[in-house]
């Protein structure tokens, strides 16, 4: 007798986030079948064939029994043997088939959802990365898109295959004797709804022992720790954790005892219900034969048996049909979402291109905020002449990186405007306005490969003599040609191969690759120490004369290399002017001289 599982059963957080399923939502799902409908259509041909050829074995037993055995033929005995084995092969064989096609079209559909996905989330701002988490976003990109493949191969089939299965094994049924065939059909709830109901307990006991081992896990990574196990010997709690631990394990322990008797019980319970069913068609059909010779033969009676245990099967899977028809709607639904963000950053429809690049820099009133309820910049406006230099400095958290986040546009602006050769950088092609501008950040990333590749990566025709002359004027040279491998050197994840000056210097090499108008050092020495520090700023100090520049500086050293000075406080710039000048006016630059740079000096 066939039987599946304990059942399927939705937990309490996915009741309560069911997805609303719309005509909408189905015709959307099916748009990415579309493009796929000749396979589509062989499977379902496939499941048809597999699924008339599986019930004809059924069908062959009750000829097999009137009249091979009973019959006593030998010859049509054999002959009936070897055509239900060939039947079988077949419909295996078209299984097969069937397994492949659907394999085929769940692969490509989600070949396809992968590259539109990574699309959509290259063009999102860096406000959607800053906003969201890193682990919900590659979970979309993953195990979210992975499940399609899930759904195609196991839900739709499924549907198709068991729905198929149970009207062929209905009419065969049907066509043989109707009275059987509702005996049959009426038999069918005394098997499913106890068996949904024993499943449900068995699903609810075992959520539940799951919860228990989890706690109890995390008591044992809490107080069996080093941190955790010293805080317990310090506090002398040794004896309130060991009955907290007994406590939950008792819990366990008869957790567990109920769901192995339930299951127990469960498996009891089976074996007499899916008795029934046979016992209840021997009973009318023996009837009928003895009582009123309605033609009946032993041979039909057992192919009702073997028929009525073919429904068994895809009865039990369609009604738990719903749980996977949910999940894969709220997992379609999580995936739409992404799919149809807006990209806030976009060029503009009819970009202005800039022919000759100066590096001209000009704020004009911009403000900024990341959300509705704090400003961050407040009308910042200030110009920055081709090959001339600004320093920004203030208190952290007053607004310096993002005064340079708005050039390159990893933000846009609320109101005001940010232009580069006298041009708004909401009118320039994107992809030209960020090969203007060179940022080297303190957080410096290098991809997990080796030096050449994370150099090519701003400039991917760049020739080895370039490159060469790159490292030497980032002041790397020295260190990359002392490497066995030089260039071909790996870099770790990360860099972590790396010191932090090294990386920093390479990512000054990469920067000098680009060939940026507008060069931007955020904070580039203020994690190093005084060596490396050196080092990077007679590579910067050469950069800084040659092209329009922009510091943001903790380092007093870095910002004397400045033709001019902007002190940013709360957003708004409150002073502006060279060292000396802002060191006598007593201001707020003067402060921060008096308290983190003078030292320095």
């Amino acid at each position: 007798m066939a039987f599946v599982g304990r059942g399927q059963f939705l937990t309490e957080e996915e009741e309560q986030n069911k997805p609303v399923v719309t005509l909408a939502l189905i015709k959307r799902v099916m748009s990415y079948l579309r493009p796929y409908w000749k396979q589509m259509t062989l499977v379902l041909l496939a499941i048809s064939l597999s699924s008339v050829l599986g019930i004809a074995p059924s069908v062959l037993t009750g000829r097999i029994i009137d009249e091979g055995l009973i019959g006593k033929d030998w010859y049509l005995l054999i002959e009936l043997v070897l055509l239900s084995l060939g039947v079988t092969l077949g419909a295996n064989l078209i299984g097969v088939l069937e397994s492949y096609l659907n394999t085929w079209i769940a692969q490509h559909i989600t070949y396809d959802m992968r590259c539109m996905m990574y699309r959509t989330l290259q063009r999102q701002s860096q406000k959607f990365f800053t906003n969201n988490n890193q682990g919900d976003i590659i979970t979309r990109m993953t195990s979210d898109i992975q499940g399609v493949q899930r759904i195609i191969t196991d839900t739709f089939s499924s549907i198709l295959s068991n729905t198929i299965t149970l009207i062929v094994a209905l009419i065969a049924m049907f066509q043989m004797d109707w009275r059987l065939a509702i005996v049959g059909i009426l038999v069918v709830p005394l098997f499913i709804i106890p068996t949904r109901r024993a499943g449900k307990t068995r699903w609810t006991l075992t959520r539940e022992a799951q919860a228990a081992s989890d706690e109890i896990n995390g008591i044992l990574n809490e107080t069996l720790s080093v941190s955790g196990q010293l805080l317990v010997k310090l506090f002398g709690r040794e004896e309130y954790e060991y009955e907290r631990y007994e406590k939950v394990n008792k819990r366990q322990v008869r957790l567990n005892i109920k769901e192995n008797m339930a299951g127990r019980w469960f498996r009891v319970f089976l074996s007499t219900t899916t008795s029934v069913g046979p016992m209840l068609l021997y009973l009318v059909g023996g009837y009928l034969i003895i009582f009123r010779a309605e033609g009946l033969s032993v041979g039909d009676i057992t192919v009702f048996v073997a028929l009525l245990s073919r429904m068994y099967g895809p009865v039990n899977r369609l009604l738990n049909i719903h749980v996977d028809w949910v999940r894969s709607m709220a997992m379609f639904t999580r995936i739409f979402e992404y799919f149809d963000m807006p990209c806030e950053i976009t060029s503009s429809e009819n970009p202005v291109a800039i022919s000759k690049p100066t590096g001209n820099v000009r704020f004009e009133n911009v403000s900024f905020s990341y959300d509705e309820e704090r400003q961050i910049l407040h009308n910042i406006s200030f110009d920055v002449a081709k090959g001339k230099s600004i320093a920004i400095v203030g208190p952290s958290g007053s607004g310096k990186s993002t005064i340079v986040n708005l050039i390159p546009r990893l933000y846009d602006v609320k109101s005001g405007r940010v232009l580069v050769d006298n041009v708004d950088v909401r009118d320039i092609d994107l992809q030209q306005l960020r090969s203007l501008v060179g940022i080297v950040s303190q957080e410096t990333y290098l991809f997990n490969g080796t030096i050449r590749e994370n150099l090519l990566y701003a400039n991917p025709e760049a020739t080895e003599a370039e490159l060469i002359e790159a490292c030497k004027r980032a002041n790397i040279y020295d260190f990359v040609s002392s490497q066995e491998k030089g260039l071909d050197t790996l870099v770790g994840n990360r860099g972590l191969k790396l010191s932090g000056g090294e990386k920093q210097r390479i990512s000054i090499a990469r920067v000098i690759l680009k060939r940026p108008s507008i060069l931007i050092f955020d904070e580039a020495t203020s994690a190093l120490d005084s060596i490396s520090e050196k080092k990077i700023q007679e590579a910067t100090e050469p950069l800084i004369k040659s092209h329009t520049s922009i510091l943001i500086a903790h380092r007093l050293s870095t910002i004397l290399a400045a033709d001019e000075i902007l002190v940013v406080k709360d957003g708004r710039i409150v002073e502006r002017g060279t060292h000396k000048e802002l060191v006598g006016a007593g201001g707020v630059y003067s402060l921060l001289y008096e308290t983190q740079f003078k030292i320095e000096r």
